[in-house]
C-alpha cells in the first residue's frame, strides 16, 4: 500500500506541474532549432552575468507575438553563445538532457551554421563541433538523433549554396538533412532554389519550413520548386482542398508544432489550431516543440495540452509518432528499433 500511494503521490506532483503520464512514453521530435532551446544552466554557464529574469524577458517569446518575424527575434540571444567550439558543445549536450528527461527517444535538431562564424570559427568548424556533441549527446543519454541544416529565407543564393556544399564534408556522420527557415512572409524563395536543386542531385532529404507565416499557396511553390518529403509547420494547408490531396498523394509529412503557431499568430487560441483537423483528414503529421526556450514547452506539455483541448490519446500519439519514425531522415535499421520501442511502450 505504501508503494502505490508514494506512486500517487508522484502523480499527483507531476500532475499539477504539467508533467502527465506522457511523460513516461517515447517520444519522437523532427522539428526543433536548437539555437532555439537553451536552457537558463546552460546560458548561465556560458554567460553567469545573465541573470534568471534577464533570461525569461531575452531567449522567451510571450505567449502571444505580433508575427513570425518578432517570434524568432529571441533567437538572436542563443546565436550569441553559439560562437565557440565548447559553447556549441556545451548547448547541444544540454539538449540532450532536455531530450531525455522528456523522454524523446529520437531527434532531429536544425540550426545554420552560417550564424555561428562572428568568432572566427569556419562554417566547416561549426558542423563538425556539433556532430562531435551529437556523437557525444547519444553515448550519454542513449537518445538517437540527426542534424539538419537550414539555410534561411534572408540568405543570399551564394550563402544558401554554402550550407548545402556542407554535406559535401560530412557524409557518414548525424548530418542527415536540409531545411530553409526564418522569415517566411518577408523573403521569396528565388535565392533557394538552386541549393534545393543540389540537395537533390547529391540525394539530400531535404524538409521546408512552408504553411506558417503565409497562407497555401507557401506550401505549394515551396512543393514546386524545393520538393521536400517534409513540411515544416504547414498547418495553412488546410486553406486548400486539392491541397490536401497533395500532400496525401505524396505521402509528404508535416511537422506540426502547436504552441508556437499560437504565439505566432497563425491561431489566435490553441482551441482554433487546426491539428484536430489535419489529424482526421488522414495526411501524415507529428507533434514537435519548434523551440523549447522560446516557447517554453516540452513536447510532454504539447501531448497534455491536445489531450485536455482536443481529446487526445494514446492512440493519437502513437500514430503521430509512428508517422514521425517513418519520415524521419535516418537508416532503416534505426526505425525499426524506434518503432519497435514505441509500439511496445504505448501499447503497453
Amino acid at each position: 500500500m505504501r508503494v502505490i500511494f508514494f506512486l500517487q503521490i508522484i502523480f499527483l506532483v507531476n500532475f499539477s506541474f504539467g508533467q502527465t503520464p506522457y511523460l513516461f512514453l517515447p517520444k519522437v521530435e523532427l522539428h526543433l532549432h536548437l539555437d532555439c532551446s537553451l536552457s537558463f544552466n546552460v546560458v548561465h554557464k556560458i554567460n553567469p552575468a545573465i541573470s534568471f529574469e534577464e533570461y525569461r524577458k531575452d531567449f522567451v517569446a510571450p505567449a502571444k507575438c505580433p508575427s513570425l518575424a518578432d517570434y524568432i527575434t529571441r533567437a538572436v540571444k542563443g546565436v550569441e553563445l553559439m560562437q565557440t567550439k565548447e559553447q556549441l558543445r556545451l548547448v547541444t549536450l544540454d539538449l540532450f538532457e532536455q531530450l531525455k528527461a522528456d523522454n524523446v527517444i529520437y531527434a532531429e535538431i536544425r540550426f545554420a551554421p552560417l550564424l555561428h562564424l562572428s568568432k572566427g570559427l569556419s562554417a566547416e568548424e561549426v558542423v563538425k563541433a556539433v556532430d562531435d556533441a551529437v556523437e557525444e549527446g547519444i553515448r550519454n543519454t542513449g537518445v538517437e538523433a540527426g542534424i539538419i541544416l537550414c539555410t534561411l529565407r534572408h540568405f543570399s543564393e551564394e550563402q544558401s549554396m554554402a550550407t548545402v556544399h556542407l554535406f559535401d564534408r560530412f557524409k557518414n556522420t548525424h548530418v542527415v538533412g536540409f531545411d530553409i527557415a526564418a522569415d517566411e512572409a518577408g523573403f521569396p524563395i528565388a535565392n533557394h532554389i538552386k541549393a534545393f536543386d543540389y540537395a537533390h542531385a547529391s540525394g539530400i532529404q531535404c524538409t521546408a519550413h512552408a504553411g506558417e507565416a503565409k497562407g497555401a499557396e507557401s506550401v505549394r511553390e515551396t512543393l514546386q520548386f524545393f520538393r521536400p518529403s517534409r513540411i515544416g509547420h504547414g498547418v495553412r494547408c488546410m486553406e486548400d482542398i486539392s491541397l490536401i490531396k497533395t500532400l496525401k498523394d505524396n505521402s509528404i509529412h508535416l511537422e506540426v508544432c502547436p504552441t508556437s503557431n499560437v504565439q505566432t499568430n497563425v491561431f489566435d487560441k490553441i482551441e482554433s489550431h487546426n491539428i484536430d483537423h489535419i489529424y482526421n483528414a488522414g495526411l501524415s503529421m507529428s507533434v514537435n516543440t519548434d523551440a523549447r526556450t522560446i516557447s517554453d514547452v516540452t513536447l510532454t506539455k504539447e501531448y497534455a495540452t491536445l489531450e485536455k483541448y482536443f481529446k487526445w490519446d494514446n492512440d493519437h500519439f502513437l500514430k503521430c509518432n509512428l508517422e514521425a519514425i517513418d519520415h524521419a531522415f535516418t537508416s532503416k535499421e534505426v526505425k525499426v528499433i524506434i518503432r519497435e520501442k514505441l509500439i511496445r511502450a504505448y501499447k503497453e
